[in-house]
């Protein structure tokens, strides 16, 4: 029993585990509970480079995105900012167009406020004051030349006078004598206007001297009218004392003789199809580009000129306009009114005269007072 105590003891030792075999086992069982937080750091650090790998991918795409992203917002803002110019650069043009479109409408417009301040120039539809209107009751009608002759003849011993009562005694073979073959006529038979109180006041701006000159074509029908002695005194028995002398007219004093062919003619342009041959004078322009308020024109062009005068009257194919008006009037400018005339003085160069009867002769020189 004992042997099989001891046996079984011995068994129960044998089968008992030792010590060493239980803290072995013990241990085993440790790391087998350890294994699965052994595990999980272990699947931590085996997982780590993919994690990188990740993260390197998705900044390396967020990158890219960025990149691509603002790439393409700057090509939109630029893209943007060409069609902004380009619709700038559009919007000049039109603009520019509408400024060209109203410079041509106001040139348009200029040249027809013009060509109707013509036809009033030509029509003598010109609007005085109401006293000039008064005191023109007495001349509503418009002066023949034979009514200007006979105003002249009234000058009985002036040159003009006795020319006059030749041409009137004689008709047109007066101006066939040797003596007055180159005299083309006075000064106020020679041009025409429509309106009385324009002629009344161009023939005031002229003075009476003028309006009786003679005008001669060459130098050599001024040297005919009168002839010298040797001496230097005038020779009373030829030229035109001579021919007063004949007639009963004895000629006083001096007398204003006008040689076309001496005088520095108009070299400027001509208003196109005009049958007067009007000058193309550049007319006073305020900053807006109009003319003066009240401005009617240039007393050169209200000159009605015969037909016969307004072709080479002179041997360099000038006629009377360009040569004879133009250097009594120059730029004299017509307006409606005093008030319209100084108000234009900066504009005047050349003196002014208004139907009102105001007169500029010249910059600084006024003539006040009543006609």
């Amino acid at each position: 029993m004992k042997s099989e105590g001891r046996e079984s003891g011995d068994f129960k030792r044998e089968t008992r585990p030792s010590k060493s075999k239980l803290s072995n086992s013990a241990m085993f069982q440790a790391n087998n509970h350890q294994l699965p937080t052994d595990a999980k750091p272990l699947s931590v650090e085996e997982s780590s480079p993919s994690m990188e790998i990740d993260k390197n991918d998705r900044s390396i795409v967020l990158r890219d995105e960025m990149h691509n992203g603002g790439f393409s917002q700057a090509q939109s803002i630029i893209y943007g900012s060409k069609k902004l110019q380009d619709d700038l650069r559009m919007m000049g043009m039109k603009i520019q167009q509408h400024e060209d479109n109203i410079k041509f409408l106001k040139t348009q417009r200029n040249k027809l406020d013009e060509s109707i301040l013509g036809m009033q120039v030509i029509l003598g539809k010109y609007h005085a004051s109401s006293t000039s209107k008064i005191e023109n009751e007495d001349h509503s009608t418009h002066q023949s030349e034979d009514d200007t002759n006979q105003q002249i003849i009234l000058y009985e011993k002036s040159a003009a006078g006795i020319l006059c009562q030749l041409k009137t005694r004689h008709g047109t073979q007066a101006y066939h004598l040797l003596m007055t073959r180159d005299v083309l006529g006075i000064v106020a038979t020679l041009g025409k206007v429509d309106d009385d109180n324009l002629s009344r006041l161009f023939s005031e701006y002229l003075g009476l001297d003028t309006m009786l000159a003679i005008v001669c074509k060459t130098f050599e029908g001024v040297k005919a009218l009168e002839v010298y002695e040797k001496e230097g005194n005038i020779n009373k028995g030829s030229g035109l004392h001579g021919l007063g002398a004949s007639i009963g007219r004895a000629l006083e004093g001096r007398f204003r003789v006008i040689c076309l062919e001496n005088l520095r003619p108009y070299c400027g342009e001509f208003v196109a199809d005009d049958p007067q041959r009007r000058l193309d004078l550049l007319k006073p322009k305020l900053p807006n580009g109009e003319c003066p308020p009240g401005f009617l024109g240039f007393a050169v062009n209200m000159i009605k000129v015969d037909g016969a005068n307004l072709f080479c009257v002179t041997t360099s194919g000038h006629g009377l306009r360009e040569t004879l008006f133009y250097n009594l009037f120059s730029c004299l400018q017509v307006y409606k009114t005093r008030e319209d005339m100084l108000c234009a003085l900066p504009f005047i160069n050349d003196g002014a005269v208004s139907l009102d009867g105001g007169m500029v002769r010249n910059t600084g020189d006024f003539s006040l007072g009543d006609r």
